[in-house]
């Protein structure tokens, strides 16, 4: 069970659009304010220094390079890994696709290859089939040099892939010659991406994690990319009080997820696969247009975001207590009452 009540954000709504949209907290902000700090693109930020040697140590890696964003994080891994004419391979929901604006192409010159895995998960059939090389193609292949995999998927509801299928695919990366990158915004409701943003609550920041020699290159292409920052001890402050306090406490978001799943899957109008779900995210299809159940929901001081016709998507995060998973179960039932019109009749079914 959540340990407690931590709302610690000035607004009373039930914001559940996305875990961006934390705020720091009264201890958060004192451990900003007292950070040691020095020139980071000179090397000599001490806080900079102890948040990456953490979150390295943390996920058994040689190196960290701390970044201002997960997109720029994941842009110099792949400019890192690649050439440009590569291509890389994600599977067709990836973040990396969908939200980053092409940077594969534009910052790395790739091409993508796209695998349609199932709730934004491949398997390492897939992947061996989708790689091609330019030997024995003529030249009319492109070279694949790097596989991608997003770990927790967004679009896959915070899917999680298990340590087999991960290990099986980084197996066969390895026997065809590609690198491997893994996307890890959500990582620690689940290397080597790692947002520190989402679900731990930090302002700003991601940490880009791998060898020694790898985040030696990566660190350049951070630089031309405009992430080199100075006096950035400020932040990685709230990075590290991030990792100290709220991961530790990062489960309950799993809970009052299942919590308010459990409870909206019971209501007319609206259906979850309750089965699948595994972090703190997860998406509701809706009967009426997704647009008018946000609208609904935003009347009643619940907001969330439409991610289709008939989806909306739901993301617990720290601000999001007991309390408010009553209140979203009871704005969801409310807008139900509303497509019910006082008739009685079965649940209606959405299909995925």
């Amino acid at each position: 069970r959540p340990s407690g009540k931590m709302r610690d954000h000035p607004s009373s709504r039930v914001d559940l659009r996305s875990d961006t949209v934390t705020q720091p907290t009264k201890g958060m902000r004192e451990a900003m304010a007292a950070s040691v700090v020095g020139d980071d693109v000179l090397g000599d930020d001490p806080t900079v220094t102890e948040l990456q040697e953490q979150v390295a140590k943390l996920i058994g890696k040689e190196a960290g390079l701390f970044v201002p964003s997960g997109t720029m994080s994941n842009a110099v891994a792949l400019r890192t890994h690649t050439r440009p004419g590569d291509e890389i391979i994600v599977e067709s929901s990836a973040h990396i696709y969908i939200y980053e604006g092409g940077g594969y192409a534009a910052l790395c010159g790739a091409s993508i290859a796209l695998v349609p895995g199932e709730r934004g998960l491949m398997t390492p059939a897939q992947v061996t089939k989708a790689i091609r090389k330019a030997e024995g193609s003529l030249g009319h292949s492109p070279d694949c040099s790097l596989v991608c995999v997003e770990n927790t998927a967004n679009r896959g509801g915070g899917t999680c892939y298990d340590l087999a299928t991960l290990d099986a695919i980084a197996d066969v990366a390895k026997k065809n010659g590609c690198a491997t990158h893994m996307d890890g915004a959500r990582l620690f409701h689940a290397v080597v991406s790692i947002c520190l943003s989402k679900g731990l609550g930090a302002p700003v920041g991601s940490v880009l994690v791998g060898s020694a020699a790898f985040i030696k290159q990566a660190r350049r292409w951070r630089k031309m990319f405009g992430g080199g920052m100075r006096q950035s001890g400020v932040l990685a402050a709230a990075c590290l009080y991030a990792i100290k306090h709220n991961l530790p406490r990062i489960k309950e978001d799993a809970v009052r997820a299942k919590a308010i799943a459990e409870g909206v899957e019971d209501l007319e109008g609206f259906s979850v696969d309750i089965a699948h779900i595994q972090t703190n995210l997860f998406y509701v299809q809706t009967v009426k247009p997704a647009s008018v159940v946000v609208q609904e929901l935003k009347e009643k001081e619940v907001d969330l975001l439409s991610t289709g016709e008939h989806t909306v998507r739901v993301v617990v995060h720290l601000h999001i207590t007991d309390e408010d998973v009553t209140r979203t179960i009871a704005a969801f039932a409310a807008v139900a009452q509303i497509a019910e019109n006082g008739s009685a009749h079965k649940k209606q079914r959405v299909d995925y």
